[in-house]
C-alpha cells in the first residue's frame, strides 16, 4: 500500500515539472520588458571578419633607421670603407633567416608567403628535436627504446542475488554474494635494438566475500618477467635501426622510417640544406659587394663626362662670343651637359639602390648614419682553371649531390627494411612468474588464522618464498594472406630508388653543363675586359688629341662631344667586364662547390653543456684503453664517412688542339699590362 502511494505520487510530482516546462517554452517573449537602455556593442552581426591576434612582439631597432637616401634627400655622412671580409663576416652574423637577393622586390617572396619554409640557423634543430612521423629527429627515435612505466589502482564493489547454492558459493538461493575488491598493477616496458621487448609486471589482487571460502578478505597476484623476439618480419638489429621497433608501429601509417639511421640522415640533409643556403647567401652578397662596387665607379664616371661637358659648353659659349662657333654647336654642347648630368642623377640613385640591396644581406638598418664603399679592387688577373680537376671537384663537394646521395641511402635502407616486412611475422614469446596468496598484505608472522601449513598469512611473503610459480613459453604468428599491402610497399622504395638514383645522374650531367657555362662565362668576361680596357686607351686618347684642336677651333665641336661620349661609355664597359669577371670566378667557385671554403666559411654546431663534455671525456677514455678485436666486423656496415668515398672516373680523353688561327693578334697577351688612368684613379688589366 504504501509502494503504491509513493508511485502515485511520483506520478504526479513528473506531471507538474512537465507541465511548467511547456508552459515556460510556450508563452510569448514579446511581452518580455527590460529596464535600463540597451546596448548592443557586443553583438557580432558577422560571423567571419578581420581580426588581430593578441601577440607581444618586438620590433628589433635595426628597423627604426633614418629615411632612405635618394637624390632628393642628400646629407654629408661619414664613409664606411668595408672590404669584402667584412661584408661576408657580417651578413653571417645577422643572418639568423637567411636572405636570398633574388627575391627582393618580388611578390612571391617566400618570407611572406611560405614563412616555414624559409632557411634559417634554427633549421637543423629543428629537424633534431622533430617528433612527428617522417620528421622525427634522432632523440625522438631513440625514445622508442625508453623503458615505459604504468600503473593503475582500481577499488570496486558488487552485489548479486545468487539463483542457486552451487554458485552461489555456499549462499542460499536468493541471498546476496557482497563482494568488494582492489586491483594494482604496474608494469616497466623495455624495448632493445634487436626488436625484442621484455616487461616486467606486478600485479596485487584483493577480493572481500561473503562467501564461504579460507579467509574473508584474500591478496592474490604474481610478479611476471615476459620477453617477447621477433623472428622473422622486423627482426634484427639492421631492421630496428632503419624502421624502429616493429611493436609500436602501427601500420601503413609509420612505414619503414622511423628508426634512429633514418633520423640521422634526416639531420644529414638538413645540414645540406642548410649549407646551401649559406652558400647561396654568400654568393648573393658577393655579387652585391661588386654591383655597389661597380655603381661607385659609374658614377666617377658620370661625374667626370659631367665635368667634361660642362668645360666643354663653356668653351664653346666663349668661342660664340668671339665668332669661331655657331648657336647650333652650343646648343648641341648644352645638350651634352644634361645628358651627362641625367646620367650622373641615375648613377648616384644606383648607389643608393645597390647600397640598400647590400644592407639587406647583411642584416643591417637601411640607414645608420653611414656610407657603406667597398675598398677591395677586382680581380684583374687571368685564371685558365683545368677542366677535368673542376668536374671533378664539383662532383666531390655540391652540396646537392651529396643531398641527394644521402636521400638515395635512404632510400636503400627503408627498402630494406620494407623486404623484411615481406615475411610473417612469427615471434618467440616467454614468460615466467611468481604467484602470491596471502591473508594479508603484509604481515610480521606466517601463521594464518585457518592453520595452514605453509603459512598464508602474508602475501608479499608467499612471493619471497617462490613456492607457487608458472610458465610460458612457446611461438606466435600472423600473417597476411598475399602480403598485398607489403609488397606494394616494395614496389614503391624500388621505384622511389630508382627514381633517386636517375636525378642524381640527373644532377652530375646538369652540374657539368652549368660548369662548362661558368668556364665559358669566365673566357668571355675576361676577353671582354681586355677589349674594352683597349677600346678605353683608345677612346682616352681620341680626347685627348682632340682637346687643344678644338679649343683652337681647328675641329668641330661635335667630334670632341662624340669623343666624350664614348670614353665615359668605354670606361663604364671596362669597370662592367671586370665586375662580370670577378662574378664569373664567384660564379666558378659556387659551380665548384668550394664557394664557402674559398671565403674561409665553415660550419660547425654550438657549444654543449659542460656535463655533456665531462660524460664525453670519461667514455673517451674508457675507450682509449680498450684493445680492438681483428675478427669483428661492423654489423650492420657503416653508413656515413667523414669524407667522400667514391671516386670520379672521367671516361672521355682529353683533347688537345691549337688556338684557332683568326684569334686577334692585337690583344695583349697573358705577359701583358695595359694601364690607363679613369676618372676614379688607375686602372690595370693583367
Amino acid at each position: 500500500m504504501m509502494r503504491r502511494r509513493h508511485y502515485q505520487l511520483d506520478r504526479l510530482l513528473f506531471a507538474t515539472v512537465s507541465l511548467c516546462l511547456v508552459w515556460g517554452c510556450a508563452r510569448d517573449s514579446s511581452n518580455v520588458r527590460y529596464l535600463g537602455e540597451p546596448d548592443h556593442q557586443y553583438y557580432q552581426a558577422e560571423a567571419t571578419n578581420i581580426a588581430f591576434p593578441v601577440t607581444e612582439s618586438y620590433t628589433e631597432g635595426t628597423i627604426n633607421s633614418a629615411a632612405p637616401r635618394t637624390i632628393q634627400n642628400i646629407e654629408e655622412a661619414p664613409l664606411h670603407d668595408l672590404t669584402l671580409a667584412e661584408c661576408l663576416q657580417t651578413a653571417l652574423q645577422n643572418s639568423h633567416i637567411i636572405r636570398s637577393g633574388g627575391t627582393f622586390l618580388s611578390s612571391g617572396n617566400p618570407i611572406y608567403t611560405n614563412p616555414d619554409r624559409v632557411s634559417s640557423i634554427y633549421d637543423p634543430a629543428l629537424q633534431e628535436s622533430g617528433v612527428l612521423f617522417g620528421n622525427r629527429g634522432v632523440e625522438a627515435a631513440l625514445s622508442a627504446f625508453d623503458a615505459q612505466f604504468t600503473t593503475s589502482m582500481l577499488w570496486g564493489r558488487n552485489e548479486t542475488v545468487q539463483n542457486n547454492a552451487f554458485f552461489g558459493g555456499g549462499l542460499t538461493p536468493g541471498g546476496t554474494l557482497v563482494a568488494e575488491t582492489g586491483n594494482f598493477n604496474a608494469g616497466l616496458q623495455k624495448s632493445f635494438g634487436n626488436g625484442g621487448i621484455v616487461t616486467l609486471g606486478h600485479s596485487v589482487n584483493y577480493l572481500q566475500s561473503n562467501a564461504a571460502q579460507l579467509f574473508p578478505s584474500a591478496y592474490s597476484g604474481n610478479v611476471q618477467l615476459q620477453y617477447q623476439l621477433p623472428l622473422l618480419a622486423g627482426s634484427g638489429t639492421e631492421f630496428t635501426r632503419i624502421a624502429g621497433p616493429i611493436g609500436q608501429q602501427f601500420g601503413g601509417l609509420t612505414g619503414v622510417s622511423q628508426g634512429v639511421i633514418i633520423a640521422r640522415i634526416n639531420n644529414d640533409i638538413a645540414l645540406a640544406d642548410f649549407e646551401s643556403a649559406v652558400r647561396n647567401m654568400s654568393k648573393d652578397v658577393e655579387d652585391a659587394y661588386w654591383d655597389l662596387y661597380l655603381a661607385y665607379r659609374n658614377y666617377h664616371t658620370a661625374m667626370t663626362a659631367w665635368e667634361s661637358a660642362l668645360e666643354t659648353w663653356r668653351t664653346a659659349q666663349i668661342q660664340l662670343d668671339l665668332g669661331s662657333r655657331t648657336r647650333a654647336e652650343v646648343a648641341q654642347a648644352r645638350d651634352q651637359l644634361f645628358a651627362m648630368e641625367a646620367a650622373k642623377e641615375n648613377s648616384q640613385s644606383n648607389i643608393f639602390t645597390s647600397e640598400v640591396r647590400l644592407r639587406r644581406l647583411m642584416g643591417l638598418p637601411v640607414n645608420d648614419g653611414s656610407v657603406l664603399r667597398p675598398i677591395d679592387e677586382p680581380v684583374s688577373a687571368e685564371l685558365v682553371p683545368d677542366w677535368y680537376a673542376s668536374m671533378t671537384e664539383a662532383l666531390t663537394h655540391r652540396v646537392e649531390l651529396r643531398r641527394q646521395k644521402w636521400n638515395i641511402k635512404s632510400l636503400e635502407l627503408q627498402l630494406r627494411a620494407a623486404h623484411s616486412l615481406t615475411r610473417p611475422r612469427l615471434d618467440f614469446i616467454s614468460s615466467y612468474q611468481v604467484n602470491g596468496f596471502g591473508d594479508h598484505l603484509l604481515a610480521n608472522t606466517d601463521n594464518d588464522v585457518a592453520g595452514t601449513a605453509q603459512g598464508l598469512n602474508s602475501f608479499y611473503e608467499t612471493i619471497n618464498q617462490g613456492d607457487q610459480t608458472g610458465w610460458n613459453l612457446g611461438l606466435q604468428m600472423s600473417m597476411p594472406v598475399g602480403f598485398r599491402s607489403a609488397q606494394t610497399q616494395v614496389r614503391n622504395y624500388e621505384i622511389r630508388l630508382a627514381k633517386a638514383q636517375r636525378v642524381l645522374s640527373e644532377q652530375e650531367q646538369e652540374i657539368s653543363h652549368e660548369l662548362a657555362v661558368a668556364f665559358q662565362e669566365l673566357a668571355r668576361a675576361y676577353a671582354t675586359a681586355q677589349t674594352n680596357m683597349n677600346r678605353l686607351l683608345a677612346a682616352s686618347e681620341n680626347v685627348k688629341y682632340l682637346e687643344p684642336n678644338v679649343r683652337e677651333g681647328d675641329k668641330l665641336l661635335d667630334d670632341l662631344l662624340r669623343a666624350q661620349t664614348r670614353n665615359a661609355e668605354a670606361e663604364v664597359a671596362y669597370y662592367q667586364s671586370l665586375v662580370d669577371y670577378n662574378k664569373a670566378l664567384t660564379n666558378l667557385q659556387y659551380r665548384k662547390g668550394v664557394l664557402l671554403e674559398h671565403n674561409g666559411i665553415y660550419l660547425a654546431e654550438g657549444a654543449w653543456t659542460a656535463e655533456a663534455y665531462n660524460d664525453s671525456d670519461r667514455r673517451a677514455e674508457a675507450r682509449a684503453y680498450a684493445m680492438d678485436e681483428p675478427f669483428v666486423f661492423p654489423a650492420p656496415e657503416p653508413f656515413a664517412s667523414s669524407g667522400p668515398v667514391d671516386g670520379v672516373y672521367s671516361t672521355v680523353e682529353e683533347v688537345s688542339g691549337d688556338a684557332p688561327a683568326d684569334m686577334d693578334e692585337t690583344q695583349p697577351t697573358e705577359n701583358e699590362s695595359s694601364e690607363v688612368e679613369t676618372a676614379s684613379g688607375t686602372a690595370t688589366l693583367e
